[in-house]
């Protein structure tokens, strides 16, 4: 997906880990929430409250949901699935463009 129409975005962005990951949180014309944004390279840890779908859009990374000890490796194409009120460990190798959807 290389463009996203109808959007109301909130002008603020969201920055973690010392600007490691930068984001902007959007809500589409149905009124789901989602956030696009960058992650450095850098080994992370991402906390979740809501059910995410992360779609790469570019880059390079692997991550590890909670409970597992495999690393699974994505590209710019690929996506992940986490569930609610769990986490994740990532590992950028390279910088990652995403787009977050929730719920």
């Amino acid at each position: 997906m290389s463009q996203i129409e109808n959007v109301r975005l909130q002008t603020t962005g969201n920055v973690y880990f010392d600007g490691k990951c930068v984001s902007f949180t959007f809500f589409t014309a149905d009124g789901s929430r989602k956030s696009i944004g960058v992650i450095l390279p850098a080994e992370l840890t991402f906390g979740t409250a809501a059910p995410e779908i992360m779609e790469i859009q570019q880059g390079h990374c692997r991550v590890r949901l909670a409970g597992t000890e495999v690393w699974q490796d994505y590209r710019g194409g690929q996506s992940f699935s986490v569930g609610a009120n769990t986490s994740f460990d990532i590992e950028v190798l390279e910088p990652t463009h995403y787009l977050c959807h929730y719920g």
